[in-house]
């Protein structure tokens, strides 16, 4: 079934003088329960189009749909309504708020959820559970990204967006970040899309989307799903 539905979505910045067309014409249907894996060098446009899917923000034309609305047509509370129960962000620098424990940090999302998970229940799905009283400062950069994305799925979001997951992570610290979002899409059945100039990580989605200059270029599903111990970069 269909999540979302972006139809011929274009969106321009100006630097300056200089305009540039992050997104182009591009339209892309994404289904419940996907784990899609966005790929393409800096400057593709891929950040535009998570910040459009995640209503963060709008395109200059075309339209976005969630579950058949339009989105990108919707007043500013109904928009923050969509990122605050329907959407749950992973950054690629974690984004914790520093004094707070891991467990508060946790709490704080679900807070603003009307229907969040049981908290003890995500942090032990995210290997976390003798970490859960420490501060950030005191946990590891692999540590902090699971404690980021058990924020993001405690809310119970039907989409996770996770910006460059692995960006800040060594290679090893990044598989065990890519084995949580795994585990995350499966238990959960939640619709994962990680965005990455990192190509190999592509091999563990079940679909691949590339794009280049504001535009797709491919996009396909994977017939030959790779487990994250098989990934190599």
């Amino acid at each position: 079934m269909s999540l979302i539905q972006i139809n011929k979505v274009a969106k321009t910045y100006k630097m300056g003088d200089v305009e540039v067309n992050a997104l182009k014409d591009m339209s892309v249907e994404i289904n419940e329960g996907e784990f899609i894996v966005i790929l393409g060098p800096s400057g593709s446009g891929k950040s535009t189009l998570l910040n459009i899917i995640g209503g963060m923000d709008k395109p200059d034309s075309g339209e976005i749909y969630y579950k058949g609305k339009v989105l990108n047509k919707v007043g500013e509370k109904e928009l923050t309504n969509y990122r605050r129960h329907n959407v749950g962000f992973v950054f690629q620098f974690y984004n914790l708020i520093s004094n707070l424990t891991a467990r508060e940090n946790i709490e704080l999302a679900t807070e603003i959820s009307p229907n969040p998970l049981g908290i003890n229940e995500v942090i032990m799905n995210v290997g976390l559970s003798e970490r859960m009283e420490h501060f950030p400062s005191q946990m590891s950069g692999g540590e902090q990204q699971r404690v980021a994305i058990a924020r993001a799925v405690a809310k119970n979001p039907d989409l996770l967006l996770c910006d460059e997951p692995t960006g800040a992570l060594d290679s090893e610290t990044g598989k065990e970040v890519l084995r949580v979002l795994k585990t995350v899409h499966e238990r959960y059945k939640k619709t994962v899309i990680i965005i990455t100039h990192n190509a190999t990580i592509g091999q563990i989605a079940n679909r691949v989307i590339r794009l280049k200059n504001g535009e797709v270029i491919d996009d396909f599903y994977n017939d030959n799903i790779l487990s994250v111990e098989e990934v190599e970069w």
